[in-house]
């Protein structure tokens, strides 16, 4: 069961990851293009605290399957 969540854990920090990737793409082309990115900036702060919780999460079950 914890390896199958371990799994699926990795999963949502990759697929984090790759939307944060993206959005920094975004708000880069915005931002190029003279345009307010407020928006898309603030899509990639929730983006990267979402990541943080995916990451401790991951990492909790680490912990536990060390024990």
């Amino acid at each position: 069961m914890q390896l199958a969540s371990l799994d699926e854990a990795e999963r949502h920090v990759a697929v984090g990851s790759s939307h944060i990737e993206r959005q920094e793409q975004i708000v880069a082309d915005i931002d190029s293009q003279g345009r307010d990115s407020a928006a898309a900036r603030e899509l990639l702060r929730t983006l990267r605290q979402m990541q943080d919780k995916y990451v401790a999460h991951r990492d909790r079950i680490i912990k536990e399957l060390e024990r």
